[in-house]
């Protein structure tokens, strides 16, 4: 795609903002302010990783990915607001799940240990794990003030803090994985993913294209249910004392 083009790519959020400026929704400061981030970042990480590509040392691939692992739970942990120690669980949450992803990916030469391929399919798995976070830490504080009466009966009866809370770990959880679960059900209909398309557009056969996105698609989904159980169960317990006592989040 020409310079040009890239420029004109910017039409579309303009378009954007024209509607949301006729219909009164005042989102154009945050539109306008988002599209300069992302030309920003975007721009910056390109010569990043184009420095990266070329070096191919392992320390400046750790860096990538420790930045991403960062920015992600820091961004996941803002939904958590309230919950004891919230950016450290979901680090760890987040670190181990993508570890683990990665490291089953290269053990059964799924990828190779280069830049060009490692760097972005992370990036992807973290995102995920992200995105999972999120709705898990947005379900549980939603249900554990939905279901503080609940809870407490449970206690007041002899339940421990892990019987009382099974069903809101449950639910959250649930609520957690439905997105992967919908995907999974509609790829390749309702859309082309993003990582086949781009390798399409690339000149890639679509059949190779389709083996690239079905690791994606599969890793995402062990990566989602990993992250939502790991997690739940970090958090759950700072709803109580130690002697299993409600206390709730603020």
């Amino acid at each position: 795609m020409s310079t040009l083009a890239t420029v004109m790519t910017v039409g579309f959020v303009f378009i954007a903002m024209l509607l949301s400026l006729l219909l009164k929704l005042r989102l154009e400061r945050d539109m306008l302010i988002g599209t300069i981030r992302a030309i920003v970042q975007l721009v910056a990480i390109g010569y990043v990783l184009e420095f990266v590509f070329s070096s191919s040392h392992p320390m400046f691939i750790a860096c990538i990915l420790l930045t991403m692992l960062l920015v992600a739970s820091q961004n996941s942990a803002k939904r958590g607001k309230g919950i004891p120690y919230v950016f450290i669980r979901v680090f760890f949450t987040i670190t181990v799940v993508a570890a683990g992803t990665l490291g089953m990916m290269l053990a059964f030469g799924m990828l190779q240990w280069k830049p060009q391929p490692v760097i972005p399919i992370s990036g992807m798995v973290i995102g995920n794990c992200m995105i999972v976070s999120s709705l898990l830490l947005n379900q549980m504080k939603e249900r554990a003030s939905s279901m503080r009466e609940e809870i407490l009966v449970a206690l007041s009866l002899g339940a421990t803090s892990r019987q009382a809370s099974e069903r809101l770990i449950r639910e959250a959880i649930r609520a957690g994985m439905i997105p992967i679960i919908d995907a999974l059900k509609t790829v390749g209909l309702v859309q082309l993913p993003g990582m086949m398309t781009g390798l399409i557009i690339a000149g890639t056969s679509p059949i190779e294209a389709v083996r690239y996105q079905l690791l994606i698609m599969f890793s995402y989904t062990a990566a989602s249910a990993m992250t939502s159980i790991i997690l739940g169960f970090l958090v759950y317990p700072t709803l109580f004392t130690r002697t299993h006592q409600y206390i709730g989040w603020k």
